[in-house]
């Protein structure tokens, strides 16, 4: 997550509160997914940018998660996101985000 990113989720964080914040991803990896839903849950752990040592626990999903898939019209889907989703590691990107929503999530109903 570039730095101007992490800047504006704080921001929003800051002035929604993060308990009314949900991150929505559309990386194409696991290892990607779960290194940016690790900077808005629990803080940049490469220590470069805004979200350094800021813990917001931030609820976070990707796209491709059946949850998120529940609450978009199928037509939409298909038409934005299904090509994407043919070639993801879905089971990868799954894992990886469950992990993260376990281990720093905050805000999780």
């Amino acid at each position: 997550m570039d730095l101007e990113n992490q800047k504006r989720v704080k921001e929003i964080a800051e002035e929604f509160g993060p308990e009314n914040v949900t991150v929505l991803l559309g990386t194409a990896d696991g290892e990607g997914a779960g290194l940016t839903a690790e900077t808005v849950t629990n803080g940049d752990p490469t220590f470069a940018g805004p979200l350094t040592g800021v813990q917001l626990g931030l609820t976070v999903y990707h796209i491709c998660e059946p949850e998120v898939k529940a609450e978009i019209d199928p037509d939409v889907y298909e038409d934005q996101v299904s090509m994407m989703e043919m070639v993801l590691d879905l089971d990868d990107i799954r894992e990886e985000m469950e992990s993260v929503r376990s281990d720093y999530c905050k805000y999780l109903d």
